[in-house]
This record gives C-alpha cells, structure tokens and sequence, in this order.
C-alpha cells in the first residue's frame, strides 16, 4: 500500500494479505450488485488491481456489466497454491479516463499483461476509444465467503466445448514389449 504509517497492525496485515493474494493470482472474481460473481483479469499496481473492461458485450475485451458505474464491487480471488478461495474484500470502483497521469502507467501495465493481444501495439490506442481502465482500490479486507459460496451455476459464454470427444481406440490399450 502507499500510506502504511497511519494503519494500524491488523489492518497493515490486511492490506498486506490482499496485495499478496492479488499479486500472486491474475484472476478476480467481481460481485457488482446482486448479479453473480464474474471472473476477470487483471494487474496489481500501486495497491489496486487494474481492470480493462469493454463498454458493450460482444466487444473483444472482457465486458462486466455495471462496472463502470458501479461505486464499490465485492472481489475474490483463489489461492495460487492450493486452489482455494481466500477472504476476500470490498473495492472502491473508479473509471480512470486517458489524460489521467494515473492512467498511461496502469495501460502499460494491462498492455503487457494481455494475452493474445488481437491488435498487438496498437492495443493500447483501441483501449482508449472503445474500453474503460477501471481502478478496483481495496476498502475493506477480510471479507469472509458466505456458507456455500462459490456453489452457483455458471454464467454462460461463447467459450464452450463443442461436444463430446472423438472415440479413439488407442486411448486405454497397454502396449506388450518382448
């Protein structure tokens, strides 16, 4: 975090906690109002992830309806070791708009975190005029899930397998060697 001098220890350790975990995972899990959690990616700069979120569905970028507009979203993130969920937090939302001197930094650093970039070095200039860099700052830490959290259908996506797996009759066989 930036001003630990005025935290007290328990909240220095929270504070600690959240960026460890953020840091170490490059995907959240955001709950804005009551829809359901939805995953994004994201990268953790001068305590706070950064988020690039299209404004419309069915752009290239992630889209997470209400974001945006959203003062605070609830955030999770899963344990890089064991897979786990860990407490997560509440975080302040906040649109950063290009001419910020907040913004060329935390662009630079989303540019190089995407993968598969469909623009390549042009990525960054398509941000600016189709997405939102949103800034997630944590407010509240040690947020714990709810009894059976986690549990809930997945939202549908385009992404999906396309059906079931070719039979093959090699799979399963053991191979005598003499």
């Amino acid at each position: 975090m930036t001003d630990t001098d005025s935290l007290p220890d328990a909240a220095l350790v929270e504070a600690a906690l959240v960026e460890e975990a953020a840091k170490k995972s490059g995907l959240l899990w955001l709950t804005v109002g009551a829809a359901p959690a939805r995953p994004v990616w994201h990268v953790w700069l001068e305590g706070s992830s950064w988020v690039v979120t299209a404004r419309g569905a069915g752009e290239v970028e992630q889209f997470v309806e209400g974001l945006a507009g959203a003062d605070e979203v609830l955030v999770d993130v899963r344990s890089k070791d064991k897979g786990g969920r860990l407490p997560g937090w509440t975080a302040r939302v906040a649109v950063v708009a290009p001419g910020d001197p907040l913004y060329e930094p935390a662009v630079l650093a989303l540019h190089g975190a995407r993968l598969n970039a469909p623009d390549g070095e042009a990525q960054p200039e398509r941000w600016a005029r189709e997405c939102d860099v949103v800034r997630l700052m944590p407010v509240g830490a040690g947020r714990v899930p709810a009894a059976g959290a986690g549990r809930a259908v997945p939202i549908g996506s385009p992404a999906v397998t396309r059906g079931a797996s070719p039979l093959n009759f090699s799979v399963g066989r053991l191979r005598r060697r003499g």
